[in-house]
């Protein structure tokens, strides 16, 4: 499983403008929304931070992974937001998170959903990775950067 399998394209933002965990995610549910057309994005939102309230998804070394399955959407996708000034995130670390990828599925893709996070999660364990994804300036520069170290 490749991680452009399921990251909505048009849903990367490099400019998160939220401060705080629940503005983050909300941020992001809302491009998300825009291009896989939910309409329910409080429901996406609870489903995620239902799933927070179990742990941080905040794993550390700025990178958070929110995550939520919901009936609102009909397939496993993604949306990636970077913070210039950091989301308070509550991350295991203690620092504040600068890349959130956000993966939303149905209820009913457990296994997907559990692969996809595998996935993200062994990718954002590269510190170099996560510096020249902070880097990219344009949109097309990081979709690049995930494309090159997604076909390892």
């Amino acid at each position: 499983m490749k991680i452009t399998d399921f990251l909505c394209d048009e849903a990367i933002t490099l400019d998160l403008q939220a401060k705080d965990k629940k503005g983050a995610i909300t941020e992001l549910v809302e491009i998300l929304a825009k291009e896989k057309k939910f309409k329910d994005i409080n429901k996406v939102v609870n489903a995620v931070m239902e799933r927070e309230k179990l742990g941080t998804t905040g794993i550390g070394q700025g990178i958070g992974i929110p995550h939520g399955r919901t009936d609102t959407i009909s397939e496993l996708t993604g949306a990636i937001g970077v913070s210039k000034g950091g989301v308070q995130f509550d991350a295991l670390d203690g620092e504040p998170v600068y890349i959130l990828f956000l993966l939303v599925s149905p209820n009913e893709s457990a296994g997907h959903h559990l692969r996809a996070l595998a996935r993200v999660s062994r990718l954002f364990k590269d510190k170099f990775f996560r510096q020249a994804l902070k880097d990219a300036t344009t949109v097309g520069e990081f979709l690049k950067i995930i494309k090159q170290e997604d076909e390892y």
